[in-house]
């Protein structure tokens, strides 16, 4: 780890929202009393315009998270210095206090796939995350952290179960971890495996951050299958599931993610608020 650490983290083990222009105004307007906010680093790389116009005002007000989809960490041709650049620029810009990417790859060559897209849980595919998140860390001078996945099929050559495979290049490539828990639960139901198992088996030091989400179930040769498509709100299924993860690792700042069928202002920050209630009760019972 050749970076240096930044200042403090800010954002509160309070819950945000993923920020999206339907809501400018009314953030703006009302100063809504929510923890923080998360923007799409992709969406706010172009100079000028009104986004950044009323991003500014936000930032004044409230912590901010970029979250990257971009950057392809599991591509074996490594990290586009082009992104890096961007993606610098913005964090020099804004001052988030978090930083995020995902456990994933979407580029081959001049190739770019609109997808995050699964990787072999094996010691080659380890060597290329870490290689990747080291010149990330390294030129953003910031640590960032890996987002679990959602998954739709398994990759029966892996050597690493998804957890193990998480935890291992958090401590090699001094990464933290975004335990995104509905993708916890859609892997889960998905392939048969034990959504407390892998939230047990992670450590508590090396979470920095929980997603929540919506999901849809779609009818496919064979049985349904969960869609991670944050179209909706969260189910009472992963509601449960996030209380269990708050017992084993503490208050964490907590997203709720909503990117399709946008809702109105005050549906998205009432999700928010039941993340909220379930932070307080659990302070209760640590106490």
């Amino acid at each position: 780890m050749n970076f240096t650490q930044h200042s403090p983290n800010l954002i509160p083990a309070k819950a945000g929202v993923g920020l999206k222009p339907e809501h400018y105004q009314a953030i703006i307007e009302t100063k809504p009393d929510i923890g923080w906010f998360e923007i799409i680093a992709e969406n706010y790389m172009a100079a000028g315009g009104a986004v950044h116009h009323y991003m500014h005002k936000i930032r004044e007000n409230y912590p901010l998270s970029v979250h990257g989809i971009g950057l392809s960490l599991g591509s074996e041709e490594g990290v586009s210095s082009h992104q890096l650049s961007a993606l610098k620029k913005l964090i020099d810009c804004y001052q988030p206090d978090l930083i995020s990417e995902h456990l994933s790859w979407s580029k081959n060559d001049a190739t770019v796939l609109n997808d995050l897209l699964p990787v072999p849980y094996t010691e080659e595919a380890m060597n290329t995350f870490i290689r990747n998140i080291d010149q990330t860390q390294n030129f953003l001078q910031r640590q960032i952290m890996i987002e679990n996945p959602s998954s739709y099929f398994q990759l029966d050559y892996s050597t690493y179960s998804e957890w193990d495979f998480l935890i291992t290049l958090a401590r090699r490539s001094g990464a933290k971890i975004l335990l995104d828990v509905n993708n916890i639960y859609v892997s889960a139901v998905n392939h048969g495996f034990d959504a407390k198992q892998y939230i047990k088996e992670i450590p508590k030091e090396l979470v920095g951050e929980i997603h929540l989400a919506g999901h849809s179930i779609q009818q496919m040769r064979g049985g349904n299958v969960l869609i991670d498509d944050h179209g909706s709100k969260v189910i009472s299924q992963v509601w449960h599931l996030y209380e269990y993860a708050l017992g084993l690792l503490g208050n964490r700042p907590t997203l709720i993610e909503w990117d399709a069928n946008i809702p109105k202002w005050d549906v998205l920050f009432a999700q928010a608020k039941i993340a909220d209630q379930i932070m307080l009760e659990n302070s209760s019972v640590l106490a």
